[in-house]
Formats: C-alpha cells, sequence, structure tokens
C-alpha cells in the first residue's frame, strides 16, 4: 500500500517515490504527497517526473475494488521500479486546506451552537465549498449569524493538530464523528482527528492549514433547503 505522507504533513509539496505499478487506472506508488480525493475533498493534480520525462497529474483517488491509491495521468508514465518525484499543485491543494479548516470550523460552531450534525459536504478547488446540517429551518439571517460567528472563531487563529486516536477509543467519543452516518471504513485503526483547538474535533482524513488565521475570512453565500431536516450552507473564502 502507499505510505499517504499527506496524512502526517499537509505542507509536503513534493517528495521522492518509487513507482509500484502501471494499469489503465493511473500511476501507483510507494509513498505520495497526493491527496486522494474524499470525505468531499478533491483529489490533487500536480506532476510526476523522472530521468527520462514527466507526466501530468490530473487526478488522485482510491481504486473501490482494490483500494489502490492511484494517480491518474495524462500521458505515458514510466514502468515499474522507476524513481520518481511527485509534486503536489501547490496553490490549488492550498486553498483547498484552507476552505476545509473553514468548513470543519463551520461544522463546530454549528453542531456547538444549534446541535446539528453535518449530513454531507463538498469542497470546489477555487475555496467554494458547501456543507449540509441536519437542521429543520434556515434562513439569510442563520446564515448571516454562523458567518459572523464563524469569522470571529477564525481570527482568533488557534493551532491546527493531526491526531491518530485508536479505533475504539475515538468510537467511544460520539462527538468525533460529526457525520449524521459514520463514514470511516471498518479497517480503519488508528482513525485520524483534526483539532483546532476551541472550535472543532472530529475524524477526518484530509489536508488542512496549521492554524485558522491561515484561512483567512469566510463569507455564507447562500442558505438553502434540500429537504425536510436538511439544511445546505455555501460559504466562499475572501482571496
Amino acid at each position: 500500500m502507499t505510505q499517504e505522507l499527506y496524512s502526517h504533513d499537509a505542507y509536503l509539496a513534493s517528495c521522492d517515490a518509487v513507482v509500484t505499478a502501471v494499469s489503465d487506472l493511473g500511476v501507483v506508488l510507494d509513498r505520495t504527497v497526493s491527496y486522494a480525493r474524499g470525505g468531499g475533498q478533491p483529489g490533487d493534480t500536480g506532476t510526476i517526473t523522472w530521468a527520462g520525462g514527466s507526466v501530468v497529474v490530473t487526478d488522485t483517488y482510491k481504486d473501490r475494488e482494490s483500494g489502490a491509491l492511484i494517480h491518474q495521468v495524462d500521458g505515458a508514465p514510466p514502468p515499474p521500479g522507476t524513481a520518481v518525484e511527485v509534486r503536489v499543485d501547490w496553490d490549488r491543494r492550498h486553498v483547498i486546506m484552507r476552505t476545509h479548516t473553514a468548513l470543519h470550523s463551520l461544522s463546530g460552531i454549528v453542531f456547538g451552537d444549534y446541535d446539528a450534525k453535518v449530513t454531507g459536504g463538498n469542497m470546489e478547488p477555487g475555496g467554494v465549498a458547501r456543507m449540509d446540517f441536519e437542521l429543520e429551518g434556515i434562513s439569510q439571517e442563520f446564515g448571516r449569524e454562523v458567518e459572523a460567528k464563524l469569522n470571529e472563531a477564525l481570527a482568533r487563529d488557534v493551532p491546527v493538530h493531526v491526531l491518530f486516536l485508536p479505533r475504539d477509543e475515538a468510537l467511544a467519543d460520539p462527538a468525533l464523528i460529526r457525520t449524521k452516518v459514520s463514514l470511516i471504513p471498518a479497517h480503519v485503526d488508528p482513525i485520524r482527528i483534526i483539532d483546532i483547538e476551541g472550535i472543532d474535533k472530529q475524524a477526518d482524513g484530509g489536508t488542512h492549514v496549521r492554524s485558522t488565521g491561515e484561512v483567512g475570512t469566510v463569507r455564507v453565500v447562500k442558505t438553502e433547503s434540500k429537504g425536510k431536516a436538511n439544511k445546505r450552507m455555501r460559504i466562499a473564502l475572501d482571496g
């Protein structure tokens, strides 16, 4: 299996690796800094470079059948055994990291102040995202109220910690599994936890910034109903 370096250090923009497999799906490496899409976070793009050439990575994902972490590429990849450098599109990744931390902070505020669990969410590379909550109602006024609380929390510039807890310990704390339905596969142990100090703490496999001050300010651009007890908030980063 591929060593997922981004799980421990989201600020690694590149690493050396060795090609372990090549197929019609793409390239598998022994280690990578490229995040495989999941949990609403897009997969990384970037490049794979070796002594004889390079290819563009157009997406990174995990194959449902084999579980392999696939680098989808545009071009002819090198054969297995080739030493390569994999590099992510850092500007794109960093915006996604800021967006992800903003979403977790939003989740923490809505969960803590309004006792609402997350029913879904998604991020786009350009700093826009949505999150759905188990709420009976939502309004523009509610959106403005939450936006003010969110920006106040982000401005405190608190650290964001990455923790790994044994599965039994993590599942024993219902506050750590914030989604309405747990999305953590049964084989995952330990469980990775993102702790935004004093704002939010929950299980998550994605990439985040080191502190909330790095996020900047956020706008709640739209609130809408997606059905009974399923309400959506759309956010966008300011720059």
